[in-house]
């Protein structure tokens, strides 16, 4: 009888161990993700940094939305930027910044002079966001997303190619109403007519002429005129330091009021109308696919 169940053993288990020793696993598309770090060139000191991914996904959660927000929303956020970074990650000297010319990243440090006391409570929220949408990323037709995002729109999200240069099938111009309600919608500043020629290179001149030339399809400014010079409606925003290119501005002798309108470029998913989507019972994949048309959760 033993010899009997010591020969059933073995037959079971011997093509077992066979196969375990010749027949290779499915190649896995992600060999840069295999060991499970990401490159991040820290744009003050310049240092290379090489983070765990899923760590720095955290950082990066906890740098670029309010811990106070929705849940459903910190986990979008996640997958979102999850997204980006496997889209940068191209194999170079380093993959990302830790600055909003990629994603603003926080180490733990940092983000523990940031929240001081309230540093374990908030930190339990993101990593909650984080594990529980742990390796999601976004596709489109096979290939990572380029998960672009933003604070507010103007009440619509921008088409890729009226803010950068290339059309992509899955940043198109949605609804955001929610941002409406958001507390960075609208914005009014004030600065001395001098400062605000300073800071666009202009020559000072008492009569300020501005001519709209050219606006997206939701009213951001593409190009304008300022006494004469053309100017890229991104570009002049940035200089000036205002939230976004939908704005408005009004001379006052030797001042200028702008009125902004939105926060941040627009294309890709508004972080607070992923916010408001959240409280109104929309989950992350929701919302992940209002934002983003035609994309795919998947799994690393």
């Amino acid at each position: 009888m033993k010899k009997f169940i010591i020969t059933t053993s073995l037959i079971v288990l011997i093509p077992f161990f066979i196969t375990k020793i010749f027949v290779k696993k499915e190649e896995t598309k992600f060999e840069y993700v295999s060991n499970n770090i990401i490159k991040v060139k820290n744009e003050k000191n310049g240092i290379i940094m090489k983070v765990p991914f899923e760590e720095y996904i955290k950082g990066v959660v906890a740098a670029e939305m309010p811990a106070s927000f929705e849940m459903e929303a910190l986990k979008a956020q996640a997958v979102a930027s999850r997204s980006y970074a496997l889209y940068h990650m191209q194999g170079g000297e380093y993959d990302v910044t830790n600055t909003t010319s990629n994603q603003v990243y926080l180490t733990d440090e940092e983000l523990k002079e940031k929240w001081k006391d309230e540093y374990s409570k908030k930190i339990n929220i993101i990593k909650k966001a984080v594990a529980e949408t742990n390796e999601e990323y976004l596709t489109y037709k096979g290939e990572i997303a380029n998960a672009m995002f933003f604070a507010a729109s103007v009440g619509m999200t921008e088409n890729s190619e009226e803010v950068f240069v290339s059309k992509v099938p899955y940043l198109r111009s949605v609804s955001s109403v929610w941002d409406e309600k958001s507390p960075v919608f609208t914005d009014t500043s004030t600065m001395e007519l001098k400062d605000f020629y300073e800071k666009l290179d202009l020559p000072y001149n008492e009569n300020l002429n501005i001519e709209i030339l050219e606006k997206t399809s939701t009213g951001r400014i593409k190009t304008l005129k300022i006494n004469s010079k053309e100017l890229k409606g991104r570009e002049t925003a940035q200089k000036l330091g205002i939230r976004s290119n939908y704005f408005n501005i009004i001379q006052n002798e030797n001042k200028v009021t702008i009125t902004t309108k939105g926060c941040g470029h627009g294309v890709g998913l508004s972080q607070y109308g992923a916010n408001g989507m959240a409280k109104e019972g929309y989950n992350y994949k929701e919302i992940l696919k209002h934002y983003y048309e035609g994309t795919e959760i998947k799994k690393m």
